[in-house]
């Protein structure tokens, strides 16, 4: 099969589609694409339950964690006014976690970006392939029409002016036959037309999906920076109700990130199964779908110099026909005209529709090459299979570094959470206010010792 311009399969796809699947019985499963086989589907949700695997081992650690320090923690002497050992470092891994975080941030701003970019550039193939199969079909019904209406018309008329002299008569119904011979060849030009599929709506819908994927990891993305700073206010601050929200909302982004991470990691390999051969799948899905002939699409998907354009016959009649249409004119007019000068005006108006006629036939034969539509083929498969999976990687990095962050935080919070003061509800009273609760202590003693 020939290859798709400009397209090769990326190092990334060729590695992910040589990873093991298996369905729910751990029976393997071939990586060739088949979102249509119950077998496939299991081996895709399995890759993506390996991220559930990750988020309960993560939840079980932190649990264990949490659970160590509380219970096994050893009490502290009465009086002590010394921080425990190993809260300052509980507390800069928790600050070096978070930042690591941030750049996870980063990260998955800009995977975001290429994945929509990669979408982008897929609904755009689109539309301009939508556009060239709707241009061949207005270019087609518009021609025939004007040679039906000129036939129904011109040609009449110029019948019933030379009916005077039968060979004259005969040349322009020769010339009638050729008209409605080349309006039949050109009907079959059309072959789009009347077709259930419409790459408009395939662009549309994607578009729609890409609008809202695009949309949700902004604001999970924005969810995490925001965890990410307002823990590190309430470190800063040593504010324990701060620290306690963070704690709860650091606990669901976690959730999320896993989530999130798993149907990355199942859409990154299904897709990199479709761009190791899309040739195959985009062939027979398009053909079961569309109806058309594995030689037509064949010749426009792999667009193979050394196959014939299927519609080659009919364009080589129609030039013929336009060619003996455009003699038998000019022989009238050479013939007609100084005897019937009633027959120039008909001669001119079918010269006039001849030469549009001509004019949409050179456009049909540009547009009817597979250079155009196979060159739409090969910019959406390098936005989806490189610069979309491309953004899919980067959001998996995303994904496990905010991940990785977070339980760190959770297991580290705790401890930093005893260097706290006593309580923070009083922190910025001053110390010479006499409704202070300490200054107030110190009173009652005062007058007691008096």
């Amino acid at each position: 099969m020939g290859a798709s311009p400009g397209y090769r399969p990326s190092a990334w796809v060729h590695l992910l589609h040589q990873l093991p699947r298996a369905d729910f019985q751990l029976r393997p499963v071939p990586s060739g694409f088949a979102p249509r086989e119950q077998e496939y589907q299991q081996a895709l949700l399995l890759v993506a339950a390996l991220a559930g695997l990750g988020l309960g081992l993560s939840l079980i650690f932190i649990a264990v964690y949490l659970i160590r320090f509380c219970c096994c923690r050893s009490p502290e002497p009465p009086g002590a006014k010394s921080p425990p050992s190993g809260g300052g470092c509980a507390t800069w891994s928790c600050i070096a976690a978070l930042l690591v975080g941030c750049a996870g941030i980063g990260i998955g701003f800009y995977g975001n970006s290429e994945t929509s970019d990669g979408v982008s550039q897929l609904s755009s193939a689109l539309l301009h392939a939508n556009h060239t199969l709707s241009t061949i079909d207005h270019l087609v019904w518009e021609t025939v029409e004007r040679l039906g209406e000129a036939v129904r018309t011109e040609m009449t008329t110029l019948e019933e002016v030379l009916a005077q002299r039968m060979e004259l008569v005969a040349a322009a119904r020769g010339a009638r036959r050729q008209a409605e011979a080349v309006a039949q060849q050109l009907q079959g030009l059309a072959f789009w037309h009347g077709v259930p599929v419409s790459p408009l709506q395939v662009a549309e819908d994607v578009s729609f999906v890409e609008e809202y994927r695009w949309l949700a990891y902004v604001l999970l993305l924005l969810l995490v920076l925001l965890v990410c700073l307002f823990t590190l206010l309430g470190l800063a601050k040593q504010s324990k109700w701060l620290v306690v929200v963070m704690t709860a909302m650091s606990l669901l982004v976690l959730v999320l990130s896993w989530g999130s991470m798993g149907l990355e990691a199942a859409t990154a390999v299904g897709l990199s199964d479709f761009c190791s051969n899309p040739d195959t799948y985009i062939l027979n899905v398009t053909q079961e779908e569309t109806g058309l002939g594995s030689d037509i699409l064949s010749y426009y998907f792999l667009c193979n110099q050394e196959v014939s354009n299927p519609f080659q016959q009919r364009l080589t009649l129609s030039q013929r026909a336009l060619a003996n249409i455009h003699s038998q004119l000019q022989g009238l007019e050479r013939e007609a005209i100084p005897q019937f000068p009633a027959a120039q005006k008909p001669l001119l108006s079918l010269e006039e529709t001849l030469n549009m006629t001509e004019g949409n036939f050179h456009q049909l034969v540009a547009l009817l090459h597979c250079r155009s539509l196979h060159k739409d083929y090969g910019t959406a498969l390098r936005g989806l299979c490189e610069d979309a999976l491309e953004g899919l990687l980067f959001l998996m990095l995303f994904s496990l570094l905010a991940a990785g962050a977070l339980a760190t935080t959770l297991c580290s919070l705790p401890r930093a959470w005893v260097l706290f003061p006593p309580s923070d509800d009083y922190e910025d009273t001053d110390d010479d206010d006499p409704f202070n609760p300490q200054e107030s202590k110190r009173f009652v003693q005062w007058q007691s010792s008096i």
